[in-house]
Order: C-alpha cells, then structure tokens, then sequence
C-alpha cells in the first residue's frame, strides 16, 4: 500500500485558514462569558406594574362604593318616615363617601409613584378603620336584633356598604406594600371624627327629635349612662383596629420588585 502525496494546492489553503484563525478574526469573537445565555430571567416584576394593579383595584373599589351609597339612598328612599338630609347623617354613609375620596386619591397616587405620600396613607388609615367599625357596630345591632322581637333588613346596598367593601379595603392595606410606616400617634387622630360627630348627632338628635342609631336616643336606652357605655365601646373599638393597622404599617416591607 503506498501513500497519497500531499496536495500542495490544499496545504497552503489549509496554512491561510490557519494563520487567519489566529489572528484578528479569532479575537473579533466575543468570549463565553459575554455571550448571553439562554436562562430564565431572574429579576423580580417592576415595582409600577404592581402598582398600577393597586391602582385598577381602588377605582373599581371607589366604583363599587358609589353604587352601594346610591343604593342604599334608593333604599331608604322607601320609609315614610325618611327625610333626605338624615341620610347624611348616617357615620356609614359619611364614612363611605370618605372611603370614595380615599380610594380615588390613593389609586392616583398607585399610578404615579412606587410609593404613598405618608399623609395619604393617614387619611387610608382613618377610612379604613371607620368603615370597618361601622361594619362591625352594624353586624352587632343585627345579631342583637334576632334575640329580640325586631328584624332588621340588610339589602345588597348595605351588605356592600358594611361588610364587602370594609373587607375589600382591609385586603388592600394588609397587600400593599408601598404605604408608610405611621406613627402611634395616629391613635388620637383616628378619634377626632368620630367624637365630633358623636357630639353633634347628640345635639342634633335632641332639635330634631331623631337619632341614627338607636344608642345615641335616650327614649331606647335606660338613661344617659348606657349611652356612654356604648360611646365608650365605640372609641376603644376605633383605637383598637386603627392600632391594628398602624401595627401592620410598621412591620418590615418585602423587598421583592424593582423600580421600572
């Protein structure tokens, strides 16, 4: 068997390729580590999209709370004994009108900023723990009502009004995690309103001879002490959900987004 000479037209080829990969086309090609690899994105989603989530939500919550007040004045519309400047005076119709202002103002601020102005996230705080104190202060007057000779009727307007819409914004402040860290001081705050309010409804009450809850009128309770047991009930019971909420606004935020 006798070897095959070498091809000289092919060696000098094979020499040029050679030479070329060893010179400037070789170190044209970009190294391993620079070159991407084919994995799976490992940052977070940005901060604004959950933002903006945030944001929908509260419009269609604020939506929501426009119904159920437009609602709930049909409702009332119905009693012969309704007048219309009564309605207002209702701390569940006052409050609710708030919590409006309060979802609007706060899903303008979710689309603009990744987080909440502090004064903002007070007045959040203050709606939030009226509504649900009236949530709370209604669904007793309910169950009391059974062990009685009364019922009370609760149309979708006022189940909206006291218990979904509460829970709804209870859910949005426990989730959010661009709302401010409060201070305690909060606590008297959250007192203001409602002590206001209690106090001119009283007032109010003995002029015009109505009350819009039965504890506050003096002809269903067994005198004025009884009045002020309630009232007492009412603000331990607004300090103690607003401090609930303040707790939960100062615990450590999840850093899990990123700014978009």
């Amino acid at each position: 068997m006798c070897a095959r000479a070498a091809d000289p037209a092919r060696t000098e080829r094979t020499e040029r390729v050679l030479a070329a990969a060893t010179g400037s086309d070789l170190r044209a090609l970009p190294p391993a580590a620079a070159r991407p690899a084919l994995t799976r994105d490992p940052r977070p989603f940005p901060v604004q999209s959950v933002r903006r989530g945030f944001g929908i939500g509260r419009l269609l919550l604020a939506a929501l709370g426009v119904v159920a007040l437009l609602g709930y004045f049909d409702y009332v519309l119905g009693f012969a004994t309704f007048q219309i400047y009564n309605y207002f005076s209702y701390f569940t119709v006052q409050s609710g009108l708030a919590a409006v202002v309060a979802f609007i103002a706060t899903a303008i601020a979710a689309f603009r900023s990744p987080t909440d102005p502090p004064w903002l996230d007070w007045l959040r705080l203050l709606v939030t723990t009226y509504i649900i104190v009236s949530g709370i202060v209604f669904l007793t007057i309910v169950i009391q009502s059974s062990s009685l000779d009364y019922t009370i009727e609760v149309p979708w307007s006022s189940q909206l009004l006291h218990f979904w819409i509460p829970s709804i914004a209870l859910l949005d402040w426990l989730t959010d995690a661009g709302k401010a860290r409060l201070p305690w001081k909060i606590l008297v705050w959250v007192l203001v309103a409602p002590s206001i309010w209690g106090v001119f409804t009283l007032i109010r009450g003995s002029i015009v001879g109505w009350y819009p809850y039965f504890f506050l009128d003096p002809v269903q309770v067994r005198g004025p002490l009884e009045t002020a047991i309630y009232c007492l009930v009412a603000l331990l019971l607004f300090t103690g959900i607003a401090a609930v909420l303040t707790a939960t606004s100062r615990l450590p935020q999840r850093r899990g987004f990123t700014a978009a």
